[in-house]
């Protein structure tokens, strides 16, 4: 198929390496599928249906991943029918609550009928934020919870449809411009601005003062210090993708983005891991563009030429036989709708923050930008002195000491954990002494000292059940106390289960119906620590009435 689609070959190695990784996580989906459909066919056959419900067979489907075809296929196989009736049924509502609920969050509505109402009488919206951040403009139409609307009032949120506007829509994975728009004697904060519809743009405001109606005319202007920073983290990310193909290959295409005041996410493919040192590297050619201060110029073109020119595309993106390019000096070429800055200096710095995967064969990184790449690193320059300053060592030798003083505190750690057993084992056998008879069975009940973990408990409750005589029947409680909660432990011998005695439902009777083991030894708490003294008399009470 290269012929007509020339990237199959020129991303052979990319696609190939995808491919095979959906092939082997498909085979573990289709053997996990294959058991769940096994063992609700079983079901269905014991039963005497004829039958797989529809709702197992979307369930598959949605939760595991498994193909309605295999479904139908296997279940063929296995002498069933599969309620595709309603399987269908179930998939259209899934389908339907997925849209609405994604046109409600971009646009508020799940009816688009006045968006398209306000697109056909009016042709699309003019966008001049390329050249301006303020733009006198006629408000085409006002949109409320209901439709549209004549008027809105202070404190209504409405939604506005201008003639032209310097407001940039959320796209391309760059937020929403913010600011106000003055018309006649009213005065709206917009909050918002997103296109439910191609060429519509609806700015989102709320009225903070006077009245607003349709018709009018008025100012719109942007909040240009957030334009700015938004501004710096699109070019930025522009530099992020080309200097990650630079060191990546060019496989290292972009998969999503996020350009917000000061910060960016950027995700791209690559089949793992991206080593630090590579993306030491990575941030360090970055900031070194910035330094060269170059250029970043946009322009129309052909989408043919800018092939030609070498500008990267989306794939998957939708793109006119005109296109805007975007470019960064001699660095970076890319087709683009976003606003950009002027030269590349004027991003200040670029701090990658962290790297991670967010799926199969797709990585994420963050990076903050400008004055907040600033900040990041003020601080972290105050951590690492007040740090060098506590262990009294040079700025670059703070890691070494934190690295050596954990390995010191894990060390003392077992030691004191060491003592504490040893402190929490130094009186048994006083206890066994004065173990208390209830009618042949020889009772300890303690409460453990203070700080005592929960291995250390259950280590004391083990340690007196073995000092007793084999022959003696013996039951050990031990409480303590922690985080404001009691917990209780419970030990047997055979003796003792020999008299029909069980550490679970000894525990289980003094927390009503709470912990859990077996008839040797139980465990369980959740009560207040107040009731610990409680529940060693709770066991006494039960032994004796046992007994």
């Amino acid at each position: 198929m290269s012929p007509s689609y020339p990237e199959l070959a020129e991303e052979f190695g990319r696609i190939s390496t995808y491919a095979y990784a959906e092939e082997e996580a498909f085979l573990s989906t289709l053997k996990a599928g294959t058991t769940i459909l096994d063992t609700a066919i079983t079901e269905s056959k014991s039963k005497g249906k004829s039958q797989l419900s529809g709702d197992k067979a979307f369930q598959l489907h949605d939760t595991y991943g498994f193909p309605i075809d295999l479904t139908l296929e296997i279940a063929q196989e296995q002498g069933l029918q599969v309620d595709q009736e309603g399987f269908r049924r179930l998939m259209a509502d899934q389908r339907n609550r997925a849209k609405a609920d994604a046109k409600a969050r971009k646009t508020g509505h799940a009816d688009m009928s006045a968006y398209r109402s306000a697109l056909d009488a009016g042709g699309a919206v003019e966008f001049t934020g390329y050249q301006e951040v303020v733009r006198e403009s006629r408000v085409r139409a006002l949109i409320g919870d209901k439709g549209r609307v004549e008027v809105a009032g202070e404190g209504d949120f409405v939604e506005l449809v201008l003639d032209t506007t310097p407001f940039y829509a959320e796209g391309g994975g760059q937020q929403a411009d913010t600011g106000v728009i003055k018309v006649g004697g009213g005065r709206l904060e917009v909050v918002d601005v997103q296109q439910p519809l191609p060429g519509l743009i609806v700015h989102k405001a709320r009225v903070i003062q006077g009245e607003v109606r349709a018709g009018e005319s008025g100012l719109a202007e942007i909040d240009v210090t957030r334009r700015k920073a938004i501004s710096r983290s699109h070019t930025a990310t522009h530099l992020v993708h080309q200097t990650m193909r630079n060191f990546l290959g060019e496989s290292a295409t972009q998969a999503g983005s996020l350009n917000a005041p000061g910060r960016l996410r950027f995700d791209f493919h690559t089949p793992g891991a991206i080593n630090p040192s590579v993306l030491f590297d990575v941030e360090q050619q970055i900031n070194e563009v910035l330094l060269r201060d170059l250029e970043v110029t946009a322009f129309i073109t052909s989408q043919e030429e800018a092939r030609r020119l070498g500008a990267m595309a989306l794939f998957g993106e939708k793109y006119g036989d005109e296109v805007r390019v975007v470019e960064v000096g001699d660095y970076a070429r890319e087709l683009c709708g976003g606003t950009h800055v002027a030269r590349s200096g004027q991003l200040g710095l670029v701090k990658i923050l962290t790297e991670q995967s967010i799926g199969s064969g797709v990585r994420r990184v963050e990076a903050l930008v400008g004055i907040d790449a600033f900040g990041f690193l003020a601080k972290e320059h105050l951590l690492v002195s007040r740090l060098a300053d506590l262990f009294r060592v040079p700025g670059d030798q703070v890691a070494d000491r934190v690295e050596q003083t954990v390995t010191a505190l894990r060390d003392a750690e077992k030691e004191l954990e060491k003592l504490r057993a040893q402190m929490v084992l130094a009186g048994a056998g006083a206890l066994v002494e004065q173990a208390k008879d209830l009618r042949g069975v020889a009772y300890v009940g303690t409460e453990a000292p203070e700080g005592a973990g929960g291995n250390d408990v259950r280590t004391l409750a083990q340690e007196l059940r073995g000092k007793f005589d084999p022959a003696r029947p013996a039951v050990v409680a031990v409480t303590a106390r922690a985080n404001g909660k009691a917990s209780l432990i419970v030990a047997i011998n055979a003796a003792a289960k020999g008299r029909g005695l069980s550490a679970a439902d000894l525990v289980k009777g003094a927390l009503s119906g709470r912990g859990g083991g077996n008839a040797d030894l139980a465990q369980g708490g959740g009560l207040p620590a107040s009731e610990a003294a409680n529940l060693l008399a709770s066991i006494e009470k039960a032994l004796t009435e046992a007994s």
